[in-house]
């Protein structure tokens, strides 16, 4: 049975293991694109998904994860980067994937965490001009008075 380490050789950086059925690597930040372009080659036609974990009280505080198929191969294969400090920021996959440009964004949105050479790296769920990251584990929680067509008004 082919793997998605066969198909992907050897990268020197990479940590393979294997998680709920599915092949996981985690990679260095700066190996992600690189790693990206090798997969697209390599028969993972599909990025599935972008999305991020906040992890609060470790460094690098947040993951990336990046999910991808192959169709051909019939294998999925979940990546992971680390980002960090004040500002996190991976490398986009646009470039590689045009269809990550909507999960990217959701990601900058929610967690703050921006994605170098995207194209249009903007709000795409929150306001334009919303404060904070709802996603990340330090944001306040509280209510956000919302007004329904037809309801009393919210005071």
């Amino acid at each position: 049975m082919t793997t998605s380490q066969d198909l992907l050789g050897s990268f020197n950086e990479a940590e393979w293991t294997e998680s709920a059925g599915e092949e996981v690597v985690r990679l260095p930040t700066e190996s992600l694109r690189e790693f990206a372009e090798v997969a697209r080659e390599a028969g993972f036609e599909l990025l599935s998904d972008v999305t991020a974990v906040d992890w609060l009280d470790r460094e690098p505080r947040f993951d990336v994860v990046v999910n991808l198929v192959s169709l051909q191969h019939r294998l999925r294969l979940r990546i992971i980067v680390g980002a960090g400090g004040e500002e996190p920021s991976v490398p986009s996959l646009v470039p590689v994937w045009p269809g990550a440009n909507y999960a990217e964004r959701e990601v900058f949105d929610m967690f703050g965490i921006t994605f170098a050479d995207h194209p249009d790296l903007t709000r795409i769920l929150m306001p334009d001009d919303w404060e904070g990251f709802p996603l990340r584990r330090d944001f306040a929680t509280g209510s956000v008075p919302v007004q329904f067509k037809g309801s009393h008004k919210v005071s």
